[in-house]
């Protein structure tokens, strides 16, 4: 019943933008914190971004100035805007709901390449 669907990957060249979206259902979405991950081939899975369900915000250092996470709580919705982006920020990027058990999305592919 609990559903993370991501959506808005693709192909970007370098210094472009691109707006990635999480639309959540089955659980009290503004209760919650959220995050986005990434994982790169051959990589761990990384922390990019986390909101809180009061909209504190924090970032990987390797992101930060550049990305900005944010939630619509009347759409259930978390987004990742990236700004600026790089090479090395090509990965599977995934949404999470932390709780007593993890949830997750099933990923959008982002590829940064000229």
């Amino acid at each position: 019943q609990i559903q993370l669907v991501e959506s808005g990957g693709g192909l970007v060249q370098p210094g472009g933008s691109l707006r990635l979206s999480c639309a959540a259902s089955g659980f009290r979405f503004s209760t919650y914190a959220m995050g986005w991950y990434r994982q790169a081939p051959g990589k761990p899975r990384e922390l990019v971004a986390m909101v809180t369900k009061d909209d504190s915000t924090d970032y990987a250092d390797s992101v930060k100035g550049r990305f900005t996470i944010s939630r619509d709580n009347a759409k259930n919705t978390v987004y990742l805007q990236m700004n600026s982006l790089k090479p090395e920020d090509t990965a599977v990027y995934y949404c999470k709901r932390p709780g007593p058990i993890d949830y997750w999305g099933q990923g959008t592919q982002v590829t940064v390449s000229s």
